[in-house]
């Protein structure tokens, strides 16, 4: 085994190498195919958790013994002039490199192991640490150990990875929603919906009678034939009872990934993980986001999450919704989101901040709570419970009031711990369930990429 040292270069020890990146502490490891001119061709050339494959380029978490990336240089593309192996800190631990005890990359081959042990680290939050290059016509190694303060974000715009590119949506028609005359609703409905947010019409059920055996045999009996659990009918997104949905897709439709519970007809499904290369560093970086599955086709799509109560919110364009990730089931296509830090909460989560999702455009969104919910009207300062509130409109101003009584912090619910509660002032709405419960308890949220499976994130472990 051969040490390097910064700066230095060698030969290639094979065709096939294997980096192997461990750390004292929990790391990100990617890398990057760049051009001559140390840029990414397309946001493909990057290859991390959630995009684990390029040509020449594999992905492989280490399951806590450090994570690897195989690079076999005779199947790179002819126009990439360097491979960068990169680390970066996951958020877990240290701000940055300088609080970490040790960063070592180790250049394995059947023809011998190079290793490049990095030091003298400071304000680096993500680092390159070694560079497979194109020299003379054949490939060298080189050990880099130089890094950026901003992050695996600032890392990867620096060589070119466009992290706030999103997909366009696919148009689809979005049904017109008619207004409900005050007298169908009650009047807590009334006043707890601003005029962006109007609720559809209560879907009707078709009567089904029992089934009958062939021959006049009398048919299997019972309350489930009763239409109350009859399949709904409309378009796009309805609610199914109070705990699923159906949705009849005819195109293309957003879904938390893993929600399926049944469907019908010819339909598709594809992993999206958080959503593009952008939306899944974001998610990396905040701990907030949707792991999604694309559903594509035609047929009626039936979604549920962990029993949880199910409702569904339309948005005009007006107005965006602020939600929790964990508390999204479905969206229409035609909406898009992203994910920003709450205003005003900053340094009471974490030295990150509140994140949540923001969705705008014009479609139907499915959330999804622990129980019924309320939905204040925001016409006076109002105040809820970090773990309690849900959802709200995206125009209120957020901020956190600290409750504290003659001296000493009063607690607040279960988690909050500081007697903290978010506080909300203009005109729009806050839904807010009777539960303190967290993601990943009741109602599981879940993480994307190499976390799919966790709770929310940041914000996840106290709103929701």
């Amino acid at each position: 085994m051969t040490a390097l040292a910064r700066g230095e270069n060698r030969p290639a020890p094979a065709d096939r190498l294997t980096i192997t990146v461990t750390c004292s502490v929990a790391v990100d490891v990617s890398a990057l195919l760049l051009d001559a001119n140390g840029r990414v061709r397309s946001d493909g050339d990057f290859v991390f958790f959630n995009q684990p494959v390029a040509p020449g380029l594999v992905y492989r978490h280490g399951r806590g013994a450090g994570d690897m990336v195989e690079v076999r240089t005779s199947a790179l593309p002819a126009d990439v002039d360097k491979v960068a192996i990169t680390a970066s800190l996951d958020g877990s631990g240290p701000a940055t490199f300088a609080g970490v005890g040790s960063l070592v990359a180790t250049i394995g081959s059947d023809a011998g192991t190079l290793t490049f042990p990095m030091d003298r680290l400071s304000t680096e939050a993500a680092v390159v640490c070694v560079e497979i290059y194109r020299r003379g016509g054949a490939w060298k190694v080189r050990a880099v150990g130089q890094g950026y303060d901003d992050g695996l974000a600032g890392l990867a715009a620096a060589f070119g990875v466009n992290i706030d590119d999103e997909p366009e949506p696919a148009p689809q028609p979005v049904p017109p929603q008619q207004p409900v005359p005050a007298s169908r609703l009650a009047p807590t409905q009334v006043l707890s919906r601003p005029p962006s947010f109007v609720p559809p019409p209560p879907p009707v059920a078709p009567t089904m009678p029992n089934p009958r055996a062939p021959q006049g045999v009398p048919s299997v009996q019972s309350e489930l034939f009763h239409p109350n659990h009859a399949e709904v009918t409309g378009v796009g997104i309805q609610k199914q009872g109070s705990k699923m949905i159906r949705v009849a897709v005819n195109g293309e439709t957003l879904a938390r990934a893993g929600s399926m519970v049944a469907y019908q007809g010819d339909l598709q499904f594809k992993a999206l993980g958080s959503g593009g290369i952008g939306r899944a560093i974001q998610q990396r970086l905040t701990g907030e986001g949707v792991p999604l599955m694309q559903v594509s086709g035609r047929g009626d799509l039936f979604l549920a999450n962990a029993a949880a109560d199910v409702h569904t919110v339309d948005l005009d364009g007006t107005d965006g919704l602020t939600i929790n990730g964990a508390n999204v089931l479905a969206f229409d296509s035609t909406l898009t989101y992203n994910i920003q830090r709450v205003q005003g909460a900053a340094g009471y989560a974490s030295n990150a901040g509140f994140f949540n999702c923001v969705f705008t455009g014009r479609g139907r969104i499915a959330i999804t709570t622990h129980g019924s919910p309320v939905v204040l009207n925001v016409d006076q300062p109002t105040y809820a419970d970090p773990q309690a509130a849900v959802a709200w409109s995206s125009s209120l101003q957020t901020g956190i009031k600290r409750n504290d009584s003659f001296g000493f912090s009063r607690l607040i619910g279960r988690s909050t711990g500081e007697g903290l509660t978010l506080a909300f002032s203009g005109h729009g709405f806050v839904i807010v369930q009777p539960s303190e419960l967290p993601p990943g308890g009741m109602i599981g949220g879940t993480g994307g990429g190499q976390e799919a499976g966790q709770s929310g994130g940041l914000l996840g472990g106290l709103l929701g």
